[in-house]
């Protein structure tokens, strides 16, 4: 009856939680970059007196290549960590078979770090003992701090990276593309890509848990400080 009873209270509480913290981060990493880099590179062309078809062509090479060379990365990244994942499995899983009583009180130890007694925490771990998958799993999550990655992740995360910098990275092009006089569509350019640093950045922030407004505008200092140098240094160079 006790055990109903706490089925239906926690039917009737729904915590919401936001889950999706793995893609949002891959799609800030490739907005972030799509936005900034290529938005440099055409301020820096356009303090060199490039015109703007030579910006869009040296643009969209440009796009091309950091959206394989990012998603490449985040591929790795995803990749290299489910491969740590399975090596500590696998040393966990010998572990558990070759010194179980270690193991064992390493459980013990971990249940007391949370003020559970002896008496309180003995059955469970002669619960876990029963059960060397469960136990494995408790192993992986409170001691090693680890949980299975999902093995579509290495693929998903390069992909979202790759997507969301090209949809970046063709904001700050955009302008180029429509007006021919370069220094007409850098001004352009940059009021699109601040306006769009300015979205981003307060985007960020409400998903991410900081303060939305200090986020917008820390994201648009970012981009408007790598744009100007790009600038300044082309035309010192051309000076």
């Amino acid at each position: 009856m006790a055990h109903e009873s706490e089925k239906l209270l926690l039917d009737q509480h729904k915590e919401k939680h936001f889950t999706a913290g793995e893609i949002v981060r891959d799609i800030i990493i490739g907005v972030s970059d799509g936005l900034t880099v290529p938005f440099a590179l055409a301020a820096g062309l356009s303090g060199a007196n490039a015109s703007s078809s030579i910006i869009v062509t040296a643009g969209i090479a440009e796009v091309a290549a950091g959206a394989i060379s990012m998603g490449l990365g985040g591929y790795l990244a995803a990749k290299s960590e489910s491969d740590h994942y399975m090596r500590e499995l696998k040393r966990e899983e010998e572990e558990i078979i070759s010194v179980p009583d270690t193991e064992a009180a390493e459980i013990a130890e971990i249940l007391a770090q949370y003020g559970i007694q002896p008496h309180e925490y003995a059955p469970v771990v002669n619960a876990l003992r029963k059960n060397p998958k469960a136990w494995l799993d408790f192993m992986m999550k409170f001691e090693l701090g680890l949980e299975k990655p999902d093995p579509r992740r290495a693929l998903q995360s390069a992909f979202t990276i790759a997507i969301a910098y090209i949809l970046g990275g063709v904001v700050p092009l955009a302008p180029y593309m429509i007006i021919p006089i370069a220094r007409k569509a850098l001004v352009a350019s940059v009021l699109v890509t601040i306006l769009a640093l300015l979205i981003f950045g307060y985007a960020k922030g409400h998903f991410t848990g900081s303060r939305p407004f200090r986020s917008a505008f820390q994201t648009a200092l970012i981009g408007a400080v790598a744009s100007a140098v790009a600038f300044g240094l082309a035309k010192a160079v051309q000076g």
